[in-house]
């Protein structure tokens, strides 16, 4: 859901107004000022990503790893009075930031950082759940449509919005601005030409 309300913001040239990184110091005066308008400007969601420098996309991809591999530990789930979901837990449960003996403390968890859901009855759970679940697979088509159409491919409605078309390679997370990589070089000679 997230995703696909964040496509529609980017596509529209919503973005913060500050920088995304700046010079500071006497010893990073080599650093370029990129903003997030720069980023911006670069064209659609797709192209945006693509234009984000390598330790901005290195830094997405480790947050979301380390949040990944936090959902999968044993003592993680433990704390929160768990199990692992192929040990008997429940599915889809995402262990407790606060609870977890974080150095620095975490004000808020991830899933219900409020405790809206704490003070639901059984009943209104469940309902709350299947609308959960039914947003999600909705937002999961909704992305996936959009990916589609900035593609060129024929999607009904979304064919008509305007979607600014994306060039490059929607699964390759990498672009040839972070060849500097390992890797990466080998992987963008395959793009495209894998007929799919």
């Amino acid at each position: 859901m997230a995703a696909f309300v964040g496509y529609c913001v980017q596509a529209n040239g919503i973005c913060f107004p500050w920088n995304l990184q700046a010079p500071f110091g006497a010893t990073l005066q080599d650093v370029p000022t990129i903003s997030f308008s720069d980023i911006s400007a670069a064209g659609g969601p797709a192209d945006q990503w693509d234009a984000l420098p390598t330790a901005a996309k290195l830094q997405i991809l480790g947050v979301i790893g380390f949040l990944e591999m936090f959902s999968e530990t044993t003592a993680a789930l433990e704390l929160s009075g768990e199990k692992h979901y192929v040990r008997g837990g429940k599915p889809g449960f995402y262990p407790s930031l606060k609870k977890a003996g974080f150095p620095h403390p975490v004000p808020l968890d991830l899933w219900d950082p409020f405790g809206f859901t704490s003070k639901m009855t059984p009943e209104r759970k469940e309902k709350a759940l299947v609308a959960e679940i039914n947003n999600g697979r909705l937002a999961m088509i909704g992305i996936f449509g959009l990916i589609s159409a900035s593609k060129g491919l024929q999607v009904p409605i979304l064919d008509g919005l305007g979607i600014k078309p994306y060039a490059g390679e929607i699964m390759a997370p990498f672009s040839s601005t972070n060849a500097d990589l390992p890797y990466v070089a080998d992987m963008l000679k395959v793009v495209g030409t894998l007929g799919y």
